[in-house]
């Protein structure tokens, strides 16, 4: 695969991930629900926006630049501290429609997360410049949802790690 049909696979794959968020945040009632979604949503957005800016760079000039992608979305450790202290504070409901959503929202970022993945592995020194980050940020919002569904639905494991064992 080139560097450009790259970057517009990276651009379908942003557009359904930000579509996925968009939908949650609309069909969640939950407040703090709404704001993590609403901050991811945010995100994927500026994804959009900075890999087409990226695509019509490569189109203009045949070459990109990987300019700083930044994040809102704090490293893993502060995800742990801060989802901890938040236990406290949310209410003991049914959040079984929030579980399908966070489900559907770790399936589309999987999916993106691994594709940036290969374009790591696979593309010259420009593209795996430009799609680095990507992976970083991405593996970001896989903690996030990752957190969340391990919480709401108590499984005993915590960022994919074993809390307890009932032995």
């Amino acid at each position: 695969m080139g560097l450009e049909e790259a970057i517009k696979t990276a651009i379908e794959f942003e557009a359904q991930v930000s579509d996925v968020y968009r939908q949650a945040t609309e069909n969640t009632s939950d407040p703090i629900g709404k704001r993590t979604f609403g901050v991811l949503a945010d995100e994927e957005q500026q994804h959009l926006n900075y890999l087409k800016s990226r695509l019509d760079e490569l189109q203009r000039t045949g070459s990109i630049s990987a300019e700083k992608l930044d994040t809102a979305i704090p490293p893993r450790e502060i995800i742990r501290e801060g989802i901890s202290k938040l236990e406290a504070k949310m209410e003991k409901k049914d959040r079984g429609g929030e579980l399908q959503l966070l489900g559907k929202a770790l399936e589309v970022e999987n999916d993106t997360t691994n594709f940036y993945r290969k374009m790591v592995s696979e593309l010259s020194a420009e593209g795996q410049a430009l799609f680095a980050r990507f992976v970083e940020i991405e593996e970001g919002h896989l903690a996030i949802v990752q957190a969340e569904i391990d919480y709401l639905s108590r499984t005993g494991y915590w960022f994919d790690i074993k809390e307890f064992d009932m032995e």
